[in-house]
């Protein structure tokens, strides 16, 4: 049987904004932010960035969107287990091979507090450093909408506080706009404005 997941739903994010997105879970918070991404293509309606429609089923579009105007964060970092810190963060860039990213990279990685650990291994690093690097790997490509699902989930307290610092902090000196699906309320309080998913709509709620 066919469920509708999302119901006429209508989010419109401004340049430098932050949101937090919150619901139940199964609410359809990653259908959202996977159709913002064009990982996942809508039965009807459009999306649209910078005043143009996007066709998720064009691929080459889709490709050159998220590897050069948004940044993805998940959950689970999603490293390559085989490539080092330094590799994971430089992914991104091989296909347009900008002579400028290593020198980003170096900055992001620094900024981060991670350049110690850059030859190291997924394996090799805490659940706290494995998150900050997938938000280097991120931000490599100058994004100006950066994703993030429950990109503190798996985090304790001070590495969930410390990640959280570090999206408001990038989110505001790089004018980059911020969306958070989370389950956190502490989180989603830091945003400045926040939106509850339930019944495939979206309601605009205070924290």
């Amino acid at each position: 049987m066919q469920r509708d997941i999302l119901k006429n739903l209508n989010l419109q994010v401004n340049a430098g904004e932050s949101i937090a997105i919150v619901g139940p879970s199964g609410s359809g918070k990653t259908t959202l932010l996977n159709l913002i991404a064009l990982l996942d293509s809508p039965d009807s309606g459009t999306i649209q960035f910078d005043g143009n429609e996007l066709n998720p089923s064009a691929r080459k579009e889709a490709f050159s969107y998220r590897n050069q105007k948004v940044g993805i964060v998940f959950q689970l970092h999603h490293l390559l287990p085989q490539c080092t810190l330094w590799e994971n963060v430089l992914v991104p860039t091989i296909i347009n091979k900008d002579k400028k990213a290593e020198q980003r990279a170096e900055e992001l990685v620094k900024r981060l507090g991670l350049w110690e650990l850059k030859d190291q291994y997924p394996g090799e690093l805490s659940g706290g450093e494995c998150q900050r690097t997938a938000l280097v790997r991120a931000l490599i490509n100058q994004p100006v909408l950066l994703l993030a699902d429950e990109p503190t989930g798996s985090l304790d307290g001070d590495n969930a506080s410390d990640l959280a610092d570090l999206l408001l902090e990038i989110n505001k000196q790089e004018n980059i706009s911020l969306i958070i699906v989370t389950h956190s309320r502490e989180l989603a309080s830091r945003m400045e404005s926040a939106y509850q998913l339930i019944d495939g709509q979206l309601k605009s709620i205070s924290l």
